[in-house]
């Protein structure tokens, strides 16, 4: 048996719809087939808290070894895996297409959707996880006020801690009534000459994002501002639905069925229109890029998509490649830290946003590819807040050493769990805002 995989890691297809995958023996016991692989390794000790709650686990065993293992902690792995999917993708030398067969983030995936299934899952969970729910309410008019108010309020921060599962420590996300849809409503694209580049075609459709509609609306105004500056009119999808991540996570898989129905016609109707599709937030790129394409691989809409789908500094490192990318920067940045976000990172596309900041003249962009550990809600619940800061240690230890201008990650939530452990010279933390300051807008 030789160790490791020469070649680069393919992904099997989520056979979510077998009745398999919810059938408790099987599912254990390629749990223990796994789980013993990850004990013969280690590499991924560093990751997130998984491995090390694994790991613990059998070298606390009788055996020292994962037949040791109660079956019944087996649970307890899986409530650390935020489905960051860095192990698969950076570290885990038996991923297909090595004849072990380790997908660890899928494996767990699965677990937490038989959890589902059978009603385990907490019911705080889903509804923290529930960014309808979230939207519409947050949204509203005087509502959004007070719900910022109370969240500032020790003794409400406490209720929430005990209803709904939320630490009372944890930096929660302000909502807005005026949301980046509401702001935009009725947007023309500019016109300008649609010209391609690359797999770009020139015009890009904006799939708002829940976080990016109602929690921070600036960094969507931003990208349309950052593209229409280099020519590339830009529209709003004219309906959209969760993408889905946040029900992926907590094994809801119907829920994402739900809102797939909803946002892939969409999507396609565009994409057929000549639009290309950009999401702000990394999450949702790749829940279009790769959890859906695995979900349904025989859906040829699905697969559209997957093909037309970008990151934001994705796109615009296609066109400067092509020479199409406005480079009449107005203002310096200076020594800009770059933490890449984990659902950026397993993309596979490469550091293109510090590629795009680093054309900013008087401008150096240090790289830190080390996970926030915030992951939406795991950096929020009382159960796993402690951890998160703990992974987010080392990240804001490196951040302080590089005594920076500027702190971004392309995601939000990242960049403030790392931001609230640190003094900063400015407020901008997420690189697109940067783009916008760097042409003068």
């Amino acid at each position: 048996m030789r160790e490791g995989s020469l070649e680069a890691p393919t992904r099997h297809a989520l056979d979510w719809n077998n009745p398999d995958f919810y059938n408790e023996d099987k599912l254990l016991g390629e749990m223990e087939r796994i789980f013993d692989i990850c004990h013969g390794c280690r590499r991924c000790v560093s990751l997130c808290d998984a491995f090390p709650t694994l790991f613990d686990l059998v070298d606390e065993s009788e055996t020292f070894e994962v037949d040791g293992v109660a079956k019944e902690d087996y649970w307890k792995v899986v409530d650390q895996c935020f489905m960051c999917d860095l192990c698969y993708q950076t570290k885990c030398p038996y991923v297909p297409p090595h004849e072990w067969n380790v997908d660890f983030p899928h494996l767990m995936l699965r677990a937490k959707a038989m959890q589902f299934k059978k009603g385990e899952r907490k019911l705080s969970h889903r509804l923290i996880s529930n960014t309808k729910i979230q939207g519409a309410v947050g949204s509203l008019p005087v509502v959004s006020s007070a719900i910022n108010a109370a969240n500032r309020v020790k003794i409400v921060r406490k209720v929430l801690e005990k209803t709904l599962d939320l630490d009372h420590r944890a930096h929660l996300p302000e909502f807005h009534s005026k949301t980046l849809r509401k702001r935009e409503k009725g947007r023309t694209p500019t016109q300008a000459e649609v010209r391609e580049a690359g797999s770009t075609r020139g015009k890009v459709a904006l799939f708002a994002t829940c976080y990016c509609n109602v929690n921070t609306p600036d960094i969507g105004q931003d990208l349309i501002r950052v593209f229409e500056h280099n020519g590339i009119p830009v529209r709003l999808t004219d309906k959209e639905a969760c993408c889905g991540m946040p029900k992926l996570e907590q094994g809801d898989l119907k829920t994402v069925d739900k809102y797939r129905k909803i946002n892939i016609p969409e999507l396609v109707r565009l994409i057929d229109e000549g639009w290309d599709i950009v999401a702000a937030i990394p999450s949702c790129v790749l829940m279009f890029k790769q959890e859906l394409p695995l979900m349904y691989p025989d859906d040829p809409d699905v697969q559209k998509v997957k093909q037309h789908m970008f990151d934001p500094f994705e796109y615009l490192a296609h066109r400067h490649k092509a020479g199409l990318l406005n480079t009449e920067f107005k203002q310096e940045l200076g020594k800009v830290v770059w933490q890449v976000p984990c659902h950026q990172r397993v993309q596979n596309i490469g550091p293109k946003t510090r590629d795009v900041l680093a054309l900013v003249p008087g401008t150096e962009v240090e790289m830190i590819e080390r996970c926030s550990g915030h992951d939406g809600t795991y950096g929020v619940r009382a159960g796993t807040y402690e951890k998160s800061q703990k992974i987010a240690r080392p990240v804001i230890s490196r951040a302080k050493k590089m005594e920076a201008d500027y702190l971004v990650s392309d995601c939000p939530m990242a960049a403030t769990q790392i931001a609230d452990g640190l003094e900063l010279k400015n407020t901008e933390t997420n690189p697109l805002t940067l783009l916008k300051k760097a042409y003068g807008l």
